[in-house]
């Protein structure tokens, strides 16, 4: 009945997440609440590694798209299983470097980097530097100029393949803000600027397609398409690509319906490929990096609501009101995403009806499940909604002037705060 293996139902018939009740939890630390099994992201972790060093001969490395949920506590965890960050902003930079990440293991992505954190990047010796346009690359040049360095980078490249999923994360297309596109020639015309630019060095290719990603031939398609690239810049420029970073995007499952392919799979079909087109053009094995997020932490992630109230609106829809909803959660605003529910207190009870679960926030779309079928559910029950350990505590916010959750980690057994929840003090910290 669960769409996460980290979850069960314990003699008091309440959910269990890793070894903890979920109701003792939404008591001990009051909802909303957001949980991380720590276990689970670790073993999550230690898949993609053990993938990596297996298909790749140890010629890889995992980054953790910090995007999906950036925290000293997550960074802390990536660091410890010998993964690398994608960070993709001056904050999510800061967090690692507050949580003493390995710089050298960092890449930095984004379209629009300030002058600001491009510094922040060179100056604490940033692994790799993404570059996504020639605004930036010239920039890039000119501050590592400054500090006497010659900084390493990949560029990001659209290799023009569908993703196969929903429209506002697609990222491969020719049309999307991010990158230059191979169609047009723009990809092959800045890397030709960047080699002969002093500050700079080309060491590397890199291209995200996009994200929940069900599908295996679309990765398939852009490893064949990036090392096709590969081989041109070699021919054409003499230039020898070292290492070339295959992004991320594989899909969870958030609903019964979703059908994932193991993790590992995705790896052991793509490296076959880059394996195959290396031969074909006598290129030599790139290294090679890959950036998972959402797979890592998603389904370790739960959120624990208090019902508040039940409003049935005969003939029309009943709702269920919880004490929290787009400020902790946004992706159903956003995207009308689907996720699975459990009343909490009464786990293996069978659904009955047809409810909605609204949140709090003075907004008619402020919906967190629309018209899913649930057991009955009572005011002042726990909810819990599964799958969400990413894009949910990352693009919180303080809309209403509501305060952002607590997140405990368990581990074991055991529960420790791992983000402190918001007070109203913190609210107007900043107002003068």
């Amino acid at each position: 009945m669960f769409v996460s293996k980290n979850l069960s139902v314990n003699g008091e018939n309440h959910l269990v997440i890793g070894k903890n009740d979920a109701v003792s939890l939404a008591k001990e630390f009051g909802t909303p609440l957001y949980v991380l099994d720590e276990d689970l992201v670790r073993e999550n972790c230690r898949t993609y590694k053990t993938a990596m060093d297996k298909y790749y001969g140890g010629r890889g490395l995992v980054l953790y798209a910090n995007k999906a949920l950036c925290t000293l506590f997550t960074c802390r965890i990536a660091a410890e299983e010998g993964l690398g960050l994608d960070v993709v902003s001056g904050g999510e930079l800061y967090t690692a470097i507050k949580a003493d990440f390995p710089m050298e293991k960092i890449c930095f992505h984004g379209n629009n980097k300030t002058a600001d954190e491009l510094e922040m990047a060179v100056e604490n010796n940033v692994g790799h530097i993404i570059v996504d346009n020639i605004y930036e690359l010239e920039r890039l040049n000119s501050i590592a100029a400054k500090h006497g360095k010659v900084q390493k980078i990949m560029f990001r490249i659209k290799p023009g393949v569908d993703a196969h999923t929903h429209s506002f994360v697609q990222t491969g297309q020719i049309d999307s803000k991010f990158g230059v596109a191979l169609e047009n020639g723009e990809a092959f015309e800045i890397i030709e600027r960047a080699v002969s630019m002093e500050n700079v060095k080309v060491t590397g290719v890199h291209c995200h397609i996009g994200s929940q990603i069900f599908d295996i031939d679309p990765f398939l398609k852009a490893a064949e398409v990036m090392m096709d690239f590969i081989g041109d810049l070699k021919d054409k420029l003499c230039l020898e690509i070292d290492e070339l970073n295959l992004g991320g995007g594989y899909g969870i499952r958030y609903t019964e319906s979703d059908d994932p392919i193991e993790y590992d799979e995705y790896i052991r079909h793509v490296s076959e490929v880059v394996k195959a087109m290396s031969e074909k053009r006598g290129v030599k094995l790139p290294f090679i990096y890959m950036e998972p997020g959402r797979s890592i932490v998603a389904s370790a992630g739960v959120t624990l609501y208090t019902v508040g109230g039940v409003k049935d609106i005969k003939n029309v829809r009943k709702y269920i009101s919880v004490d929290g909803g787009m400020c902790d959660n946004p992706r159903y605003i956003m995207y009308e995403s689907e996720y699975t529910a459990v009343v909490a207190n009464n786990a293996s009870a069978e659904p009955c009806e047809t409810v909605t679960i609204a949140g709090k926030c003075c907004e008619s779309g402020d919906i967190l499940l629309k018209d899913i079928k649930m057991p009955e559910i009572r005011v002042g029950d726990t909810l819990a909604v599964l799958a969400t350990g990413a894009y949910n505590y990352s693009m919180s916010s303080n809309y209403n002037r509501i305060p952002r959750p607590a997140m405990v980690a368990v581990s074991d057994g055991a529960a420790k705060v791992v983000v402190k929840r918001e007070t109203y003090e913190d609210l107007i910290r900043n107002d003068l």
